[in-house]
């Protein structure tokens, strides 16, 4: 089968399904990879201590050191990784790099082959941009040595890759006359204001969580007295003085979810007493809702994870961290696939109702 052939004969909206479920697993990966603090395992970039591989010994790893000094990351040349903590950055690098990327310019083929919407078209050479751009943040972050603000653009740039990617599918199920009932949300544009501003506030409580978890120390920031004194309160306060911004960035995250959660409610309220005199908002109040619940529920997670602090080993759950952030970046996904959804341009606007 020619090149023509493929991206005539694959669809779109299928592949478009295929490379999220791929997109969902290497940012599972990446979280993966700062739970076992696995994140400089291969210090070098794209090849892994010189190799293709995963499987290098501590006396590879000495020799590449000797032969690479200047390369010595923040733990120093005499660190050792485990064959497992090297699999977990090399596999993610596998995903993104081998299958993410090659499957993100097939598709950007056929947007360009089968389609002739200027949405579908312009979400596919999007996604292509960020594909190379996240890869590029992947060769930062290994430059930078995991530096937290890097770390959190990296995951921040996931999400835009994934909302295009999302963006692409509504705009094909649009312009083949065959978008889900689910997906068929209006909104007026004072709801829609609504729902980016909260979506924006999501991401900022996503962005700043990831930054505590990479700054050493951080997890620390409200105590680990257990419940109540270090969460819901902090050091047994609901505020404490911000001295340090990396050293007190948990109670900036705990401020910016507390706020977010509040306005998520408001919304969902909002939006519920709106459909008795407006029933084609009964589906945006769904949505809604379902955003306030999964929000609420990830603080509730984020509290048990620092609760969860076992002072004879001086961890936390860890299972719990890669959960929160996952949790936390689907409640955003949620809240930017509703304003999308609710795009005039993106679906008919119900007689009678303005915008």
């Amino acid at each position: 089968m020619g090149a023509r052939d493929l991206t005539g004969s694959v669809p779109i909206t299928t592949l478009s399904i295929v490379v999220l479920a791929v997109t969902a697993s290497v940012i599972a990966m990446g979280g993966m990879i700062r739970i076992y603090d696995a994140g400089e395992s291969c210090p070098d970039w794209p090849t892994c201590f010189g190799t293709w591989g995963f499987d290098v010994s501590e006396e590879e790893q000495e020799a590449w050191w000797d032969e690479n000094p200047e390369e010595e990351d923040s733990r120093g040349a005499n660190h050792r990784y485990t064959t497992f903590e090297i699999f977990t950055e090399w596999f993610h690098r596998l995903l993104a790099g081998a299958l993410l990327g090659p499957m993100m310019f097939l598709l950007w083929m056929c947007t360009r082959v089968q389609s002739t919407n200027r949405q579908v078209r312009n979400a596919g050479l999007l996604g292509l941009f960020l594909i190379v751009w996240q890869g590029f943040l992947g060769y930062l972050t290994v430059r930078m040595d995991n530096e937290h603000w890097s770390v959190a653009l990296h995951l921040v740039s996931a999400l835009a890759f994934t909302l295009c990617i999302i963006w692409l599918l509504l705009a094909r199920w649009r312009e083949t006359d065959k978008t889900p009932e689910m997906m068929q949300i209006y909104a007026n544009s004072k709801q829609r204001r609504m729902v980016a501003l909260s979506s924006l506030g999501a991401l900022s409580a996503v962005f700043i969580g990831v930054y505590v978890s990479t700054t050493e120390g951080a997890n620390y920031g409200c105590g680990v007295a257990g419940i109540s004194e270090s969460w819901p309160l902090c050091h047994g306060e609901l505020l404490i003085p911000v001295d340090d911004i990396a050293a007190d960035s948990q109670i900036i995250h705990r401020v910016i979810v507390a706020l977010e959660g509040v306005a998520l409610l408001i919304a969902s309220f909002t939006t519920w007493k709106r459909v008795s005199f407006e029933p084609e908002s009964r589906r945006l109040a769904q949505w809604v809702s379902l955003a306030t619940g999964v929000f609420l529920f990830n603080g509730l997670l984020g509290g048990l994870y620092v609760i969860s602090y076992d002072p004879g080993t001086n961890s936390f759950w860890e299972f719990l961290s890669l959960l929160h952030l996952l949790i936390g970046s689907i409640s955003f996904l949620i809240l930017a696939t509703i304003w999308i959804a609710s795009r005039e341009d993106m679906m008919a606007i119900p007689d009678g109702i303005s915008s």
